[in-house]
């Protein structure tokens, strides 16, 4: 049995609802680090789909910071600054699901965009927020 079948479609629903309109990748992970959904911004990055399993994508040395078991054991959000090249900086986050321990919501600010440079996409985002 799939393991988002754990989890009640209006919980995926949710993570839509609150995830898809979000300017850099996110995902809704089962604690085995099956992907169960992926928002807009993730989706057209293309290399992660639902059934995959988020820890065996890219290096090893890519999810050496990883906090999802920190997560998942405290029921409390966790964060660390990753720097993967010296010109950028990544806040990575992992967030616990209310109320299914076993599932939490990770993603990162400055993964797709770099909020320091001011690149267009980050740009856009201020403009927006000025004009609200």
């Amino acid at each position: 049995m799939p393991i988002n079948n754990a989890l009640p479609d209006t919980v995926i629903e949710a993570f839509h609802l609150m995830w898809d309109n979000f300017p850099e990748p996110a995902s809704l992970v089962h604690k085995s680090r099956e992907v169960i959904a992926l928002n807009k911004a993730h989706q057209k990055l293309g290399y992660l789909q639902p059934g995959m399993n988020c820890a065996k994508q890219g290096s090893p040395e890519a999810h050496k910071g990883c906090l999802a078991n920190k997560t998942l054991k405290f029921g409390q959000a966790a964060y660390t600054i990753m720097r993967p090249t010296a010109d950028k900086e990544v806040i990575a986050y992992w967030l616990p699901v209310d109320g299914y321990p076993d599932f939490f919501i990770h993603f990162g600010v400055g993964n797709t965009i770099d909020y320091r440079k001011g690149s267009s996409a980050a740009k856009s985002v201020v403009i927006l927020r000025e004009q609200a």
